[in-house]
């Protein structure tokens, strides 16, 4: 996958909108396990996306593997085969916002 777009307000794989996991898991509800609360919050995340440079964007691609056992059809055999997805923070977890049901 080539663009994974993050939205998460705190987790050490999000750098300015990107995801730098090289793999993620999503389970069966679309929630994104592979999340790790960043030390220092909210506030360490502005520093982190700051001190990341103009260079390093949202629509610079990026490899990463999505291992996925949502029923989704972007589920390829427990593997997401999208262009490109979207995780976001929901009320008490993170989610793949992309999901689209069989």
């Amino acid at each position: 996958m080539k663009h994974l777009i993050c939205r998460t307000s705190s987790c050490e794989h999000n750098l300015k909108s990107r995801c730098v996991a090289g793999v993620i898991s999503v389970n069966e509800n679309a929630k994104c396990v592979s999340k790790m609360r960043r030390e220092g919050g909210v506030l360490a995340q502005a520093f982190a996306d700051v001190e990341a440079g103009a260079d390093y964007d949202i629509m610079t691609p990026n490899d990463s593997i999505v291992r996925c056992d949502a029923r989704c059809v972007f589920n390829g055999d427990g593997v997401c085969s999208a262009e490109h997805i979207v995780v976001d923070d929901a009320l008490l977890l993170t989610k793949c916002r992309t999901r689209r049901r069989e």
